[in-house]
Parts: structure tokens; sequence; C-alpha cells
């Protein structure tokens, strides 16, 4: 999972690519017809038409598609939950939310956040496997306030998945040498029952492909290790050792960047490592 500082980002971004950056206009336009399509859910919801309300949405999943290069390049186009590209199979721009209905982990179904339909704070990146899987599943903690139309209390909502837009969130998760999503270390209890939910309901283990792959990143990064601490070991006295000191902390360094797929997994292997000489080859 990659951190997304959602809140702080509009595709008009100075530092975004030429051909991703958004014109103040055309965002403008495209927030203009947000507001009018939510108003229209909202007449037809206030009509007791859900179906027709819903039909709506999914008629107009143009208008959020509109947002994917730029969602996209805000991860270097890895899915936010998984941090992979194509490993995942086709991203999608996924509603966090869910839009039409939502379920928990018991009880009936309720209905979805049809409001947020077409608010970019709830879109996120998700590869075909995880964003399938969690389909209208968004459990919320036993007692938790429930956000509606009519009283919207999104903030106060407490929410059993892991969001990639919480800093917070995303420290949560670890993974280990098997290419497993794990609770990271010292997790309180409510935290563990998130991780363990999250990675169960999108399939952040279960999808074999994708474990191998973070095992492969595993095995490269902790081999690399070694290679460093044993040339680190000579270094005081041969210059070779030192050039190779040098090359293998580039490479490292290389695989814990934000942009690389997957890492996460070598950050977690530095981390796990428990020597803090190589805690400060992360990125």
């Amino acid at each position: 999972m990659i951190f997304i500082d959602l809140d702080n980002k509009l595709p008009t971004d100075a530092d975004l690519p030429a051909n991703v950056r958004w014109t103040k206009g055309d965002w403008d336009a495209w927030l203009a017809e947000s507001a009018r399509l939510v108003g229209e859910l909202a007449k037809l919801d206030a009509a007791g038409r859900i179906k027709e309300r819903n039909e709506l949405i999914d008629k107009n999943s143009s208008h959020w598609s509109k947002l994917k290069p730029w969602l996209l390049a805000l991860s270097g186009g890895k899915c936010w939950f998984t941090e992979a590209r194509d490993i995942a199979s086709h991203l999608d721009v996924e509603h966090f939310r869910p839009k039409k209905a939502a379920r928990n982990t018991r009880g009936p179904v309720r209905d979805g956040y049809w409001w947020l339909a077409f608010d970019y704070v709830n879109f996120r990146i998700a590869g075909t496997v995880p964003n399938r899987k969690k389909g209208p599943w968004f459990p919320l903690r036993r007692g938790s306030p429930c956000s509606s139309h009519r009283k919207r209390c999104e903030g106060d909502e407490v929410p059993h998945f892991l969001d990639p837009t919480n800093a917070h969130d995303v420290t949560l998760l670890a993974f280990d040498e098997e290419g497993k999503a794990v609770p990271a270390p010292g997790v309180s209890r409510w935290d563990y029952v998130r991780v363990k939910r999250t990675v169960d309901r999108l399939k952040l283990t279960e999808h074999q492909v994708l474990a191998e792959e973070r095992r492969k990143v595993w095995q490269k990064t902790a081999k690399l290790l070694d290679k460093y601490q044993k040339a680190l070991g000579n270094a005081a006295t041969s210059a070779a050792a030192r050039q190779e000191v040098k090359a293998t902390a580039c490479e490292i360094t290389s695989l814990t960047r934000p942009e690389s797929e997957l890492s996460a997994v070598a950050k977690w292997c530095i981390r796990f490592s428990n020597k803090p000489a190589l805690q400060r080859l992360i990125a």
C-alpha cells in the first residue's frame, strides 16, 4: 500500500507532466458537472427512485474516468492498495466508499454513498483483483456513526478497511519473506483486525502471482543487504569494497523509492533486519 496525499493534490498542480495536468478552466468545469450530477442524484433519491438514481451513476462513469491519468500519475502508475502495476491486472478508478450499496460484516445491505459517486476525494486507483473482491463491502466498526446524505459524517466513521490516502493506515500493513501481507509489529488489537479484514477482502495475499512477486522483491533486497554488509566490513582497507558499498547502497535505495513497484516490501525487508545502519538505506 502506498500513501497518496489526495487531500492536498489537484490535477492542476504545476509539478504534474504536461500531458496529465489540467487547466483551471477544465477542472472548474469538471467540478461543476460533478455538482450537477449529484444534484440530479439527490432529486431521484428524494423521490424514492433508487433504481434510476443508480442507473444515472453507471451512465456517467466516464466522468470519473477522466481523472484516471491524474490519479495514476500520483502513484507512478501503481495500484494504491497493492503497489503493483500490471501484476494485479487492469487498473481501475475505484470508489473507496461504495456508491450504490454498502455491506457490513453482518446484517442487511445499507444504501451506498451515492453523493460521493463524483467526488474525486473518494476515488482510488485499484487493480482488478482488489477492486472486484472489495465490491460493495465497506464495514464499519461496531458503534461507528454511519454517514448519510441527510446527515453526512464521513470523517466520524470508523471503517475496517485501510485507506491509502491515510498516512497512518499505510504504516499498519507490513510484508514478510513469503510475500504475505501482514499486520505491522506492535499494532493495536483494533488495527490488527483492520489489517486482516483489508488483506482478506482485497486479496492482498490470496492472489498468488502478487505474493510471488513480493517474495522475489524480498529475496532481491535481502541478498543486496547481505552484499552491502560484507562490503562495508572491508571498506576500511579496500577501495573495491568501498565502491561496492556505494553501488549496492544505490541499488537498495532504488528498490525503496515510492515510484518502484512493490517498494513497501523492500522497506519491510530492511526494517525487519533490526539493524539501524540498514534503516538509513530506505529512500
